[in-house]
């Protein structure tokens, strides 16, 4: 009687399947790698932090909403036929803002209130006019003679409601630790183009609270953060031995750097001659209680307090000279956001490994 032959079964799946998970966890985090540089590479070009800006019109003309072409700043013959006001929207020392229309769209029309400080009024003209940029709201027209400025409408408003903003429904996705990052390196971004702009080195002046400070920004419907109000950009010139003064008021608070503070005690009365001029340095020192604003108190925000910790407390040196530039905290900013990306994209990776 003929035997069969035996067949003996190996199994040699088993062995075989820890070699190819290790293959496609491995292949998986290449992947990951490669989507995490493409997001953040679109994401520092969509931030729009670089001086020259492609989409930008030349010097004296703008680009409004979905228009491809280019128009000249409007003139005070056009503003005063073309713009009609709708009601006014705010009020400062300086100037009082309009709510207008101008072709079926919204605009802000500025106008002087003060006869006396039309100084101020016109050196913010000049500084807007001289740093459009992605930084700055778009300018689309001025009339000198009547001491009115036209910009771009954004109905978000200031950042004196960027809490409010969050609470919307429609905005509620947006409240989170990653967008609330993007919004404070925005904010430093703008004060690395204001230190390194083309006029030179200019302080951000009206800046003596955090209230004060989030008044001088607009927050747009992409959530990003543009510079408004320009009116008090004292200019530093290191070479001409030339430093600034904020006001020729007495400045108290935690808020504003040491320097900006009357030196001399409480025994000898305040004068602005004897005050002491500072540098660009004030504006780092007020960096991390206006990130502390943008944070929050959301999921994940003390995570980012905590990695932002040694930047903020160089940026709070007393010496000014042994704070760190703008570009170094927005150095810093963008290091710890890329960070805490690919930790939230690769959780427990390195176990997984």
């Amino acid at each position: 009687m003929e035997k069969k032959p035996h067949f003996v079964r190996r199994e040699f799946l088993p062995r075989e399947v820890p070699s190819i998970s290790l293959v496609l966890l491995l292949a998986a985090v290449l992947l990951l790698n490669a989507l995490l540089y493409l997001y953040l590479n679109k994401f520092y070009n969509s931030l729009g932090r670089v001086e020259t800006d492609p989409g930008l019109c030349p010097f004296g003309h703008f680009r409004f909403g979905a228009v491809k072409n280019c128009s000249p700043w409007l003139s005070c013959e056009a503003i005063n036929r073309e713009v009609r006001k709708l009601k006014c929207v705010g009020e400062g020392a300086v100037k009082k803002v309009f709510l207008s229309e101008w072709k079926e769209k919204k605009v802000v029309l500025s106008q002087l209130t003060n006869s006396e400080l039309k100084e101020d009024f016109l050196h913010g003209l000049k500084m807007l006019k001289a740093l459009q940029s992605k930084y700055v709201v778009r300018l689309l027209g001025y009339c000198e003679q009547q001491f009115t400025i036209l910009t771009e409408y954004h109905p978000l408003g200031s950042l004196r409601g960027l809490n409010e903003t969050l609470h919307i429904p429609k905005y509620k996705g947006m409240n989170t630790w990653h967008r609330r990052l993007m919004l404070a390196i925005d904010y430093v971004s703008i004060i690395r183009y204001l230190h390194s702009s083309p006029l030179g080195t200019l302080v951000m002046c009206d800046s003596n609270d955090l209230d004060k400070v989030l008044s001088q920004y607009l927050l747009t419907s992409d959530f990003h953060i543009l510079v408004n109000d320009l009116d008090a950009l004292p200019l530093v010139n290191r070479s001409a031995g030339r430093l600034v003064k904020c006001g020729h008021r007495e400045l108290r608070g935690e808020f504003v750097a040491p320097e900006q503070r009357w030196p001399y005690g409480e025994d000898v009365p305040f004068e602005d001659d004897l005050m002491p001029p500072y540098d660009e340095k004030t504006d780092i020192w007020k960096i991390p209680d206006v990130s502390n604003f943008f944070l929050g108190h959301v999921e994940g925000s003390d995570i980012v307090r905590l990695h932002l910790f040694d930047v903020h407390a160089a940026c709070k040196k007393k010496d000014p000279a042994e704070r760190p530039s703008a570009q170094e905290v927005l150095d810093t900013y963008r290091k710890v956001l890329t960070l805490l990306i690919r930790e939230a994209a690769m959780p427990g990776t390195r176990e997984m490994l």
